[in-house]
């Protein structure tokens, strides 16, 4: 398939995807047809049908033979979609964010570059997520400085050891013009440095599960890099992979 042919159905897909997210088509509302999409859009019905199988493999929109396409309820897709960002943003149900260092801005080439900005300063913050009090998980979270800057105002992002049952793509889900909608994922091994280690309960150099997520906005922006280090005995990763079948 040539790259412009593939542009065409990725970017139909994207902004079908932010539509959906914005909540223009709630429950029961028909998506347009194939037909209604490749003319607004001047693209084939070819590309509207591979835009559509996408966004079914994703689990946002399902089809009903003879009445067309309808977004998914978001509250069955919530913990229920294997590999989702609403998997992501499910964390607030079961476990709790602690605060160890305080939003702030800061100079981090890598991460600037990882975000693709223009500038080597971005805002960051490090929290410990906890499943029934036992912390599993140290996150180093990094934002572009105008994304940083929609979470000044929250309280439990500014002291130590604040407690608190939301995850930081959420609150910026609520705040953005554009949508978080995907997420670009690298798993790797690392070692405890000497203040995971005290963080996490275990011994400097141990081995963890290291876990890279850079998040887009349906815009295409990058808009957080967050990286995780999580104990292997307090938590296991699990995905599930569905081939397509056409």
């Amino acid at each position: 398939m040539g790259e412009a042919k593939q542009s065409a159905y990725a970017k139909l897909a994207r902004e079908l995807r932010a539509a959906i997210l914005r909540h223009d088509y709630p429950d029961g509302v028909r998506l347009p047809t194939e037909a209604e999409l490749a003319e607004n859009h001047r693209v084939s019905r070819q590309t509207v049908r591979r835009a559509f199988q996408d966004l079914v493999s994703e689990g946002m929109v399902y089809r009903v033979p003879g009445r067309g396409t309808f977004a998914a309820p978001r509250e069955e897709q919530y913990l229920r979609q294997f590999g989702s960002v609403d998997d992501l943003m499910g964390l607030s149900i079961d476990t709790t964010m602690e605060l160890v260092a305080p939003l702030r801005k800061e100079v981090a080439l890598d991460a600037a570059g990882r975000l693709q900005l223009h500038t080597d300063r971005v805002h960051t913050l490090a929290f410990l997520r906890l499943h029934e009090n036992i912390p599993f998980c140290l996150s180093t979270v990094y934002l572009p400085p105008a994304v940083g800057g929609l979470l000044a105002d929250v309280p439990e992002l500014t002291e130590v050891g604040a407690r608190s049952r939301f995850t930081i793509i959420g609150l910026l889900d609520e705040r953005m013009s554009d949508p978080i909608a995907e997420a670009e994922q690298s798993i790797t091994v690392g070692q405890a440095s000497a203040g995971a280690a005290e963080h996490l309960g275990c011994e400097p150099d141990r081995s963890l599960l290291r876990i890279d997520r850079i998040y887009q906005s349906t815009a295409g922006q990058p808009v957080e890099l967050a990286v995780s280090y999580f104990l292997p005995e307090h938590y296991s990763y699990r995905v599930r992979l569905r081939r397509t079948l056409r």
